[in-house]
């Protein structure tokens, strides 16, 4: 065999086979707030640790109260796969299952997998059960405990980056189209165009790691290390989004009614009763409006830009300002009939101090005529 026909070794540049591991995110809003120090001591469980960012910072991402972590079972597919588990509670009410599974093969192979996990299974009908059944343990934990649960999945596709391996660049220049693919867990080739619109969602901070975010899936090449505050980042975003999703429904379910009442209390003697509904109504919102910053500020991003970056960018894909936007303009519509009945029940109750006036008034004349007649 001549020099011009031997086989020529791919270049640290080409990925022929990945290896890392993919997650399953399935989370559940299933109270107002779980109080995590009483469910620490009714499970074997412990507190999630501080996200670190790998690169060095005299502050990091901090939680206002870290979750608490306990282990779950290991999940067994109908295809063979095993996934091992964990379960993490959040004090705002929201309960997250990781579900993971190590990977090793080709690109055509992750595709695949992809594919087949967004589209194949319901892990969220899954996983539902389980966590019921944890939560009858810890009952006294649970501040109003919802009836329906709203629920998230998400996915992540995290490939190694090992010593020796391509950068981040030559990753996306390279198998740009590979990565597009496993973040949209299409089955069809993407067109150029929707690749080009995955790929830039991505982020950055070293040459040798890069973060793809996308809608339902993300792709992360890094290190262990490395992917483990991206993940915790992506989770926090995940829940976010389920918070404010409950927040818009039950803002909504407030405003039909509310509506439903006005059109049915109409009169003078309707304005007087507006006084109880608009006091019900305000109280609902300052309750909505606490429960929504707690859910907002749940974590802090100290003197690390980049985390925030990332998680700026995670909340945008997965849609937490649209919900955010839309729970603050029914916030502010509630509000605005607040502010109608309180003046409607002004004006019947001005209307009726008139009244009584008058008939004061009518009860002296009275009075008065009928003593001049004596």
């Amino acid at each position: 065999m001549n020099a011009e026909n031997m086989p020529v070794a791919p270049s640290p540049s080409q990925l022929t086979s990945v290896s890392g591991s993919v997650l399953v995110l399935i989370q559940f809003d299933v109270c107002e707030e779980l109080h995590l120090d009483l469910l620490q001591q009714a499970i074997n469980a412990r507190t999630v640790r501080q996200p670190r960012m790998k690169h060095s910072v005299p502050a990091y991402v901090r939680y206002q109260r870290p979750p608490v972590l306990e282990p779950l079972e290991p999940l067994l597919l109908e295809s063979g796969e095993r996934l091992e588990g964990e379960i993490k509670y959040y004090d705002y009410g929201v309960v997250s299952v990781i579900l993971q599974l190590a990977f090793a093969g080709d690109w055509e192979s992750l595709e695949q997998l992809a594919s087949r996990w967004v589209w194949d299974f319901d892990f969220a009908s899954r996983v539902e059960p389980v966590v019921r059944q944890k939560l009858e343990r810890i009952a006294a934990a649970m501040v109003n405990p919802y009836v329906r649960w709203l629920s998230e999945d998400y996915f992540i596709f995290h490939v190694r980056a090992q010593a020796g391996g391509p950068s981040a660049a030559e990753l996306m220049r390279n198998h740009g189209f590979e990565v597009a693919q496993v973040v949209r867990g299409d089955r069809l080739p993407l067109s150029e165009g929707e690749c080009a619109e995955v790929l830039q969602s991505r982020i950055s901070y070293y040459e040798t790691d890069i973060a793809v975010i996308g809608w339902n899936a993300a792709f992360l090449y890094d290190s262990n290390a490395g992917a483990e505050a991206a993940i915790q980042l992506l989770e926090y975003a995940n829940s976010q989004l389920l918070e404010f999703r409950h927040y818009d429904e039950l803002l909504s379910e407030i405003l039909e009614n509310v509506y439903h009442s006005l059109e049915e209390k109409r009169g003078a003697l309707s304005r007087w009763r507006m006084a109880r509904s608009a006091t019900r109504l305000h109280t609902v919102l300052l309750e909505i409006a606490e429960l929504t910053e707690r859910a907002d500020n749940a974590i802090k991003f100290l003197s690390d830009m980049f985390a925030a970056r990332l998680y700026r960018l995670a909340a945008a894909k997965v849609g937490v300002p649209d919900y955010k936007n839309l729970v603050a303009q029914k916030l502010k519509t509630a509000n605005d009939l607040y502010q109608y009945m309180i003046e409607q029940f002004n004006q019947a109750r001005g209307f009726f101090l008139e009244i009584i006036v008058v008939l004061i008034l009518l009860i002296e004349l009275v009075y008065l005529f009928r003593g001049r007649a004596f």
